[in-house]
């Protein structure tokens, strides 16, 4: 089983293929994983597997870290595209998230004017104002948005509690426009107790309601990607670049910006 623990709070600068040179924060356990979330496909592991023992970062390390790293990346003139949250989970999560944010925008200003401040988040905390208006205030709110269908996010998100993906519809269109939509496309088929189940959400039943769902929330961009590293349950297969490419077809023809990572 592939496992990737990101340390904390500060990780990289690594290459993303949908952001560039990215600067991780992480806002979760250093030796374990924190989400609301517990995704098939996930590249950190199941949450059971890798229950932490540490403590989140405070803000105050968040800070003194963050600072420390762009300070060095400034004198050594490799200055980040981006400052990324992601990491061990779900960076909404942390009680002080939005004062970190704050805390991001101003250092990014100081060392690093030019780069982007992102937040990957797979969308279950959006329901909280001081959430909501943090990503309101970063440049990429990248948010999770894999089907619409309750019986696939059940069985590939795996929710940790109440999730109605009606509901986190309606809050993502509560963002105006300043909302990237990411989803993940892939095929396969999964163990399970009655025998084998698949994960295909490439078809026309899985995505023409995403679609309308992307049509009413009016994000200002779409992300479709698919899997790029091992994953935690075998079984599991990349979307082809010709299904990528289809679907980032129709979005574009719908008047929205969309980008396609293989």
């Amino acid at each position: 089983m592939s496992t990737i623990i990101y340390p904390s709070p500060i990780f990289g600068p690594i290459h993303s293929r949908r952001l560039g040179i990215s600067l991780g924060i992480n806002l979760l356990p250093a030796d374990g994983k924190v989400c609301s979330f517990d995704c098939i496909y996930c590249e950190c592991g199941f949450n059971k597997d890798h229950r932490p023992t540490l403590p989140m970062p405070t803000r105050e390390q968040v800070s003194t870290k963050l600072e420390q790293q762009l300070k060095q990346m400034v004198s050594e003139g490799q200055l980040p595209d981006v400052l990324t949250f992601a990491g061990n989970g779900e960076p909404t999560c942390h009680p002080q998230f939005a004062a970190i944010i704050d805390d991001t925008i101003r250092l990014r200003d100081q060392y690093c004017p030019q780069a982007k401040v992102s937040v990957l988040s797979n969308s279950t905390m959006i329901h909280r104002q001081e959430v909501h208006d943090a990503l309101m205030r970063v440049d990429n709110n990248i948010l999770k948005l894999d089907t619409i269908d309750p019986i696939y996010i059940n069985k590939v998100d795996q929710p940790g509690g109440t999730y109605d993906v009606q509901q986190i519809i309606e809050r993502m269109k509560a963002f105006n426009g300043h909302i990237i939509i990411q989803t993940m496309f892939m095929r396969g088929e999964i163990k399970t107790e009655g025998g084998t189940e698949s994960v295909d959400n490439t078809g026309e039943e899985f995505v023409a309601p995403w679609l309308e769902a992307v049509k009413a929330i009016q994000p200002q961009q779409v992300m479709v990607y698919t899997i790029d590293r091992e994953t935690p349950t075998p079984g599991l297969l990349k979307a082809t670049h010709e299904q990528l490419d289809t679907i980032c077809h129709r979005v574009i023809e719908a008047g929205i910006p969309c980008t396609a990572s293989y």
